[in-house]
């Protein structure tokens, strides 16, 4: 594979040209006009500090149809119980902060770096990056953040701080695709615990497929801020 330079214009290569391991491109920028034609394409940029931007389109794809989310027993309990309250949009820089700040099994440091940061908080100021969060007793303890284009959403990260938090704010996300007519939630790179949820494996041309699909619907009426399922 010759790794594709981006320039100054706004376009990507064919994601079908990505590598095995699913990186498709290096530099350009964060701009919100590059980050939506990449994940209009099924694109997403995924790097560390000091590192240039990289994108990423992996093969397969993991993704969720919120019709077949396997919510476990223990989850029901707590989705019935009063243990945490949800709200949607109300502080969306405190819970991706809180994401690049919560240490992972298996990982040095974070991708979420500030650059990052501040893109994101600028599609969420433009009403595309939007988040999920978790509270109890009137703190934030879990949630998570991602972006909503026509009827898919493509989930970023999440994070807990209480047993069970960042599972309640995923459900909600859910819930809340599943009523609104979103046809998936993307989850990137295939897991046995997102398996476990019931997300499934498709291949990038199955996906792309199915991403074309949904951009061209208009899942949600009005505006995210303050909505509940």
């Amino acid at each position: 594979m010759n790794l594709h330079i981006l320039s100054k214009r706004i376009e990507f290569p064919n994601p079908e040209l990505a590598d095995e391991d699913g990186l498709l491109a290096i530099g350009g920028d964060l701009s919100p006009e590059r980050l939506i034609t990449a994940y209009q394409n099924g694109i997403f940029p995924w790097y560390s500090e000091g590192q240039p931007i990289l994108w990423f389109s992996p093969d397969p794809r993991m993704i969720l149809y919120p019709k077949n989310f396997k919510r476990s027993k223990s989850l029901g309990r707590v989705l019935r119980s009063d243990r945490f309250e949800l709200s949607i949009d109300t502080d969306f820089e405190a819970v991706i902060r809180a994401c690049s700040g919560t240490p992972r099994p298996g990982q040095d440091g974070t991708w979420i770096i500030e650059d990052m940061i501040q893109a994101y908080l600028e599609l969420n100021r433009l009403g595309i990056a939007h988040s999920f969060e978790t509270y109890r007793d009137g703190d934030l303890v879990g949630g998570l953040y991602g972006l909503s284009l026509g009827a898919a959403f493509f989930g970023e990260s999440m994070f807990h701080h209480y047993p069970d938090a960042s599972k309640f704010a995923f459900a909600n996300l859910v819930s809340f695709a599943q009523k609104n007519d979103f046809h998936f939630i993307d989850a990137q790179t295939p897991t046995d615990h997102l398996q476990s949820l019931g997300a499934e494996e498709l291949n990038r041309e199955h996906f792309l497929q199915r991403l074309e699909q949904a951009l061209k619907a208009n899942s949600l009426i009005g505006s995210w801020t303050n909505v509940l399922p």
